[in-house]
């Protein structure tokens, strides 16, 4: 007796059936197309790189979260775990063959060895797009701009962009004398909207030693009603006017020249988690599902391509996480599902009929319809069954009397409706009515 190998993934991983990959691809296509429209060109990384690379700086959460081993060689690598810092390696190994500013998209599959939960995986993909060499709000608010244009794109209008300034923040910390400890305020600030203000606070008076310091942070992230008013409110608790609220300024007025302006929050809690941020940031929640957590975010990144090269490259980029995009897309039945690309299928109920389902299947495909003759003649409920796990919208049979007038009947499987001996001509153009 044979020991067959039991066929399964590991956790946190998945495959992606017909119906699946279809509705992935289909988002990855209008996103390119997006991406085009804005001047961004794609690039691609390996899958490995040096351990070294990418913990050049982070924090310690992003190196448990690795996955990390010695190959063949012995040299010590691991899997990327965002498409951001090896975009940094990219740009600085690459800088005499790029020109600058540059603008790039790059989708691709990440690796992260985090805890399993509903819309996050192990592995995942991302979509990035950057623009490096440019240290301009305009550069700012088109990476905002591109958020918003590119979920349209993709059928996602009801959403909420989170907008926040680091530069602005760091300010107000200085102020209170607490600055050394800003990266520990700023992880424990991102968590707000995870774990609630009570333990944020709980936490902040841990950080900062003061419990009167953590009130005053609460009072700082607390977002008043107009992004306007919030802007005034927390210049004036960061000592005054300064290039980062002007900045601010200058990309909510590019917003109201763009007339999106009603789409972005100025939200003072917005941090976002990795060092490597020095300006702006943002993260976009789903208006009916913001449980669901922001599905694309990002920021300026002035120092981060530094780390890899003498001369200061200043970034800006975001990020589109789309596995969880789509699990909210699912859960909000925004998602279509398709069985397949196919537009018509042409049943095979006479082996002597081959040569004229082929030609017909020619005449359509050169016409752009996407359409397969069923392979071998077999009953009707069989063919008819595999148009039903495909979703094909349309049918196409032929009997002796149109074999020889070149005539079909076309028949819609959705609505039953008939179309008895009409010419090809007439069939595309039902088809792609």
């Amino acid at each position: 007796m044979e020991n067959f190998i039991q066929p399964k993934i590991l956790k946190g991983f998945r495959d992606f059936l017909p119906q699946d990959e279809i509705l992935r691809s289909g988002l990855i296509e209008k996103l390119t197309a997006t991406f085009r429209l804005y001047g961004f060109v794609p690039i691609d990384t390996p899958i490995l790189e040096y351990t070294e690379i990418l913990l050049r700086k982070s924090n310690g959460e992003t190196e448990k979260q690795m996955f990390r081993f010695e190959d063949n060689g012995g040299r010590d690598v691991a899997m990327r775990f965002d498409l951001t810092v090896p975009f940094a390696r990219f740009t600085a190994q690459h800088k005499e063959e790029l020109y600058f500013p540059f603008k790039r998209y790059h989708i691709a599959k990440v690796w992260r060895g985090e805890k399993p939960q509903a819309g996050r995986y192990r592995e995942f993909v991302q979509c990035d797009f950057d623009t490096v060499g440019s240290d301009s709000a305009v550069s700012d608010f088109e990476t905002l701009s591109l958020m918003k244009a590119a979920l349209s794109a993709i059928g996602v209008n009801e959403i909420k962009i989170h907008v926040n300034h680091r530069g602005i923040f760091n300010r107000f910390l200085k102020k209170l004398g607490i600055s050394e400890k800003s990266e520990d305020i700023l992880r424990a600030v991102d968590k707000i909207a995870k774990v609630g203000e009570e333990q944020v606070s709980q936490e902040l008076a841990e950080i900062t030693g003061n419990a009167e310091f953590s009130g005053k942070i609460i009072d700082y992230i607390k977002p008043l009603p107009s992004f306007e008013e919030t802007l005034m409110h927390i210049e004036n608790l960061a000592g005054g006017e300064d290039e980062d609220t002007n900045r601010m300024r200058a990309i909510y007025k590019m917003m109201k020249a763009a007339g999106i302006e009603g789409t972005y929050i100025l939200d003072p809690s917005i941090t976002r988690g990795l060092d490597y941020y020095t300006g702006i940031v943002y993260e976009t929640f789903l208006e009916k599902l913001p449980s669901i957590g922001s599905v694309c975010s990002g920021g300026r990144y002035d120092n981060l391509a530094g780390l890899y090269m003498k001369e200061k490259l200043p970034g800006v980029g975001s990020s589109i996480g789309l596995d969880r995009l789509i699990a909210g897309l699912m859960e909000l039945g925004l998602a279509e599902s398709k069985g397949s690309y196919l537009d018509a299928e042409i049943f095979n109920t006479n082996e002597s009929f081959i040569y004229q389902y082929q030609s017909v299947a020619e005449k359509l495909r050169q016409k752009g319809i996407s359409v397969e003759v069923f392979p071998e003649p077999a009953k009707m409920n069989k063919q008819y069954s595999l148009t039903d796990k495909k979703q094909i919208p349309w049918g196409i049979l032929i009997d002796d009397k149109q074999a020889e007038s070149e005539t079909i009947t076309l028949k819609n499987l959705k609505t039953r409706e008939i179309f008895e001996s009409i010419s090809i001509e007439e069939a595309i153009a039902k088809i792609k009515n």
